[in-house]
């Protein structure tokens, strides 16, 4: 197919992939983006047609482009000036629009430095990547965005519905159904919000193992707390008793808002150990600070619990009966004893990505052949601090990066946009050096 070897090969055109061949076109660098669905720019997380499925993230700090934080708020001044509040949370909706148009922009301003490729990636030999109707790609390096695998499946049967983002997956429910849903997080708050702007009258019941549900942020901005060095330093109870007592004095928003910026720096000076304890005793309650949800999503989430239809309970999922006319999901509570069975029409799977790297068919392979290793936890893949792969000897592949949500094991933050989009300037740079240096 393309015999381009000065090209960067992105696999995965959603958000992360797009924007970095979108930085790169700018940087003199060329790209071939490739993605599965043909579809460009938006990925899963800003697909969603529902316009009630707002951003977590305030509008005045989602511009794509590092160092200016107000672009996605320009571009709503320009197109949709009701939504133009930096303070505001937007719909998800016209922020895949405005990931679009930006990566239109730059291939109107760049032609030919951006190659749109529609296929799946079936795996990768050396820098050619094999697409899975036999074409390839020829490029100088591989850039991995391939944003978070599918949810993993609670079961099957015609009543589960182990993927609620794909299309039309909320349709069968009836408005007079009750439903199920396996997590409380961010997923479970879309999908219940979602099925009442749908006219849903029904009642939800939501099991996760902690119970708990994403916080919400402040009306206004909130203001970083300065974090102390308790807090950035010794042993983990000590720094807990610290965050406890820092949001105990002031505001605990705060301090998540002071450990934002320098939350990788400690992920990465932490040691095997530290990590799996933090891990294991601290990350349902971090990831329902930390990844909060906007205030009125919050307000019409309480408004369903207060008139009795949304319960979220604490337990762990025992067995899941599907019949033809619904099911029924036997459990056990966190605190013990016995609970009669979690029932409904429906049982929708919000549990979140399966991440089970080494089953996943393009990182499997890898790893299998010792291009690739999982970290020492088994979040992800193993990288450097630039994000490149290394492989089971532990050394560097130069070529091969990854970037978005599959690098977590390396950056634990890089998930939200401000994050993501830190990481494509730095990869950019990297990239740019790796073409000069070809070049000479």
């Amino acid at each position: 197919m393309s015999n381009d070897g000065k090209r960067v090969a992105i696999v995965g055109g959603g958000f992360s992939g797009a924007m970095l061949a979108a930085r790169l076109a700018e940087r003199g660098v060329a790209s071939s983006l490739i993605e599965r669905t043909g579809t460009f720019g938006p990925g899963l997380a800003y697909a969603t047609p529902f316009d009630g499925n707002l951003l977590n993230v305030r509008s005045g700090r989602m511009g794509a482009v590092h160092g200016r934080a107000d672009d996605f708020v320009r571009w709503l001044e320009a197109h949709h000036p009701s939504h133009a509040d930096p303070e505001g949370f937007a719909p998800r909706r016209l922020y895949g629009l405005y990931v679009q148009d930006r990566l239109a922009a730059a291939e109107a301003a760049h032609p030919g430095r951006i190659a749109r490729v529609t296929g799946e990636a079936a795996g990768i030999d050396g820098t050619r990547v094999r697409l899975a109707d036999s074409r390839t790609v020829e490029t100088g390096a591989v850039v991995l965005a391939t944003g978070n695998p599918v949810p993993r499946a609670a079961g099957s049967g015609a009543r589960i519905i182990s993927n609620p983002w794909a299309a039309g997956a909320l349709e069968p429910i009836g408005v007079q159904d009750d439903v199920v849903l396996i997590g409380a997080g961010l997923t479970m708050v879309d999908m219940v919000l979602w099925l009442a702007a749908k006219g849903w009258t029904g009642r939800a019941t939501a099991l996760s193992r902690h119970g708990l549900k994403p916080r919400a942020h402040g009306v206004t901005a909130d203001a970083p707390l300065p974090p102390t060095g308790a807090l950035t330093a010794g042993a983990a109870s000590q720094r807990l008793a610290e965050a406890r007592r820092l949001a105990r004095d002031g505001d605990w928003r705060g301090v998540m808002e002071g450990l934002r910026p320098i939350t990788h720096d400690l992920w990465a000076g932490a040691d095997t150990a530290t990590r799996a304890r933090w891990l294991r005793h601290l990350r349902p309650w971090w990831d329902v600070h930390r990844h909060r949800i906007a205030a009125p999503v919050a307000a019409a989430l309480a408004a369903l619990e207060a008139d009795g239809r949304l319960r979220i309970v604490a337990g762990r999922v025992r067995r899941i009966e599907a019949t033809a006319k619904g099911v029924a999901m036997d459990w056990t509570p966190r605190q013990g004893g016995e609970q009669p069975p979690l029932c409904g029409g429906w049982l929708i799977d919000c549990s979140g990505p399966a991440h089970d790297t080494a089953a996943d068919p393009l990182f499997g392979p890898l790893i299998a052949a010792g291009r690739a290793r999982l970290d020492p936890l088994r979040l992800g893949l193993d990288l450097d601090q630039d994000g490149r792969v290394r492989g089971a000897d532990g050394q560097s592949d130069p070529r091969l990066f990854v970037l978005g949500p599959p690098a977590r094991a390396a950056f634990w933050e890089t998930i939200a946009v401000p994050d993501i989009r830190q990481r494509i300037e730095g990869l950019a740079d990297r990239l740019s050096d790796l073409q000069a240096s070809d070049s000479r």
